[in-house]
């Protein structure tokens, strides 16, 4: 039986940043192989982009339920989809193949909104299908070996978790000049109303979930629109409380000038204090209580099992978003085959599943709601 799995993409076509990512992610440790797809609404456009990826006429569709069903009765058909869409479009899009047991891996966030989620949370949690949602940074070794030592107790109790994602490409009003990506980001009916905490946001949450293993449980939300004649928020500062006593704070912006993807979290504890930034991803600040602060790297990931098998290359060979997103894949194919073979999935295959992608929604309404509020303190039912 090979160990390829054979997938197909709705959307990432032409223009698409995400869908390239995807694709290169995907075939980075030779798990997965396009093989089929719906690049854009218009068909010629769809089999014009996949014979540029070397695929057959026949296995490039015009719409995402010909594929699902078509697909569903090859002999050699898809075992599982990409879906790189607008938000909108993603539960749609997954309820064709869940319901044809073709495996699913979604972009963030799961939806537009939470009304989509209920009548498809039963579908997905009565099947054995996979559904990943692609919350790719929890894939950095970094980002595992902080994990392991948060568990095991390295930090001590959690009191303060800090994190922020900042970016500058939306400063100005680009979605008026017929930008593809700001034009759908921010239209309310492709995009929901979550703005920034849908495109950003969802991913620092659910960072601050994956490492502490702790989930808020009030949330106060101050959104801004800084950009005249913006509809949805470019700005948000928000306030969490833990059920342990903890506390925490997360900015995201798209409008902060000179950062360009700067996803930073920062952990203290009663023992220790732990720092990490995606652009500078290789390397963990460690801060022991009255002793110097170390960087941990490459040399030190044989304490965590995780960060090691997320690895490719020796220390000094840096490794980046890309191998980080293929760490994902990874995860998602070892699931994939185990269930292929009749077998449980390990509790160690950790991949962004359902249950995460419904946090990420959960998060975004009761920030919406508080903001809504006069930014009064919200419960975060989760």
């Amino acid at each position: 039986m090979t160990s390829i799995i054979h997938y197909g993409m709705v959307g990432g076509g032409e223009d698409s940043f995400i869908g390239n990512i995807h694709r290169i992610a995907a075939s980075l440790d030779n798990h997965f192989h396009l093989v089929a797809g719906v690049f854009s609404s218009d068909p010629e456009r769809s089999v014009h982009f996949g014979n540029r990826l070397n695929l057959s006429n026949d296995r490039c569709y015009p719409d995402f339920k010909e594929m699902a069903v078509k697909e569903s009765v090859r002999e050699d058909g898809i075992e599982a989809v990409v879906i790189a869409t607008p938000n909108n479009l993603h539960i749609p899009i997954a309820k064709e193949f869940l319901k044809r047991g073709i495996h699913v891996i979604c972009d963030k966030p799961l939806a537009a909104n939470n009304n989509e989620i209920r009548s498809f949370s039963s579908l997905v949690n009565k099947s054995d299908i996979i559904f990943a949602i692609t919350y790719n940074y929890s894939g950095y070794p970094m980002i595992r070996l902080a994990r392991e030592m948060v568990i095991n107790g390295k930090i001590g109790n959690i009191r303060s978790i800090q994190v922020e994602y900042a970016q500058d490409w939306l400063q100005e009003k680009l979605e008026d000049t017929g930008h593809k990506q700001a034009v759908w980001r921010m239209d309310p009916f492709q995009a929901g109303d979550g703005g920034c905490l849908s495109d950003i946001g969802t991913h620092a949450f659910h960072l601050v979930c994956f490492v502490t293993g702790l989930q808020p449980s009030l949330i106060l939300a101050d959104l801004n629109h800084f950009v005249d004649g913006r509809s949805l928020a470019d700005n948000a500062n928000i306030l969490f409380r833990f059920s342990s006593g903890a506390s925490g704070m997360l900015w995201i912006s798209q409008v902060a000038s000179g950062n360009k993807n700067g996803l930073r979290l920062r952990i203290f504890g009663s023992k220790a204090g732990i720092e990490w930034s995606q652009e500078e991803p290789n390397y963990l600040k460690f801060s022991s209580f009255g002793k110097p602060s170390s960087f941990l790297g490459k040399e030190d990931l044989n304490i965590s099992p995780s960060a090691k098998k997320s690895t490719r290359t020796p220390p000094g060979h840096p490794e980046g978003y890309i191998e980080a997103f293929a760490n994902i894949y990874n995860e998602i194919a070892e699931a994939i085959i185990c269930i292929r073979q009749g077998k449980s999935v390990p509790g160690e295959v950790l991949y962004p599943n359902f249950n995460d992608g419904v946090a990420g929604m959960e998060f975004i309404n009761t920030a919406i709601k508080s903001n809504a509020n006069n930014s009064k303190w919200m419960p975060l039912s989760i």
